[in-house]
């Protein structure tokens, strides 16, 4: 199994905002935790849903490779991305700013398919950017 692959081959449909190819990149049971969102998505049903409800948020998300890793079941990337708050999110309206933030994400892989990933970006200044209180 070459995760760096598998890595690859989720970042290609998560910048072609591909639902459907980005869900299919997980495990039926697999977590899905973004650490400044709070609770992790446990599941393909509710990572499908949560990925719904970004790309609903944000249609014209992008996002740029700064650095790709990977080793046996384990790869990493760390990234710049952004996007325009032009669609509902969670129940808060769209404000029309757009924002641009760096993070990094660290994804486990078993039988080819996404098992666990764990996120890390800045709320505060993304949701600052896009006029949504911190909570």
């Amino acid at each position: 199994m070459d995760s760096k692959l598998l890595l690859e081959n989720w970042i290609s449909a998560f910048q072609a905002c591909d639902i459907e190819r980005v869900v299919a990149c997980y495990a039926d049971d697999a977590v899905n935790f973004q650490i400044a969102a709070g609770e992790p998505a446990v599941g393909r049903e509710r990572i499908e849903a949560d990925t719904r409800e970004f790309f609903k948020g944000f249609p014209d998300a992008w996002s740029r490779v700064e650095n790709l890793i990977g080793d046996d079941d384990w790869a990493a990337w760390e990234w710049v991305g952004g996007g325009t708050f032009s669609g509902e999110f969670y129940g808060n309206q769209p404000t029309g700013k757009s924002f641009e933030i760096r993070g990094c994400g660290f994804f486990n892989f078993k039988d080819g398919k996404i098992v666990l990933q764990r996120g890390y970006w800045d709320k505060l200044s993304w949701f600052t950017q896009i006029g949504l209180p911190i909570e």
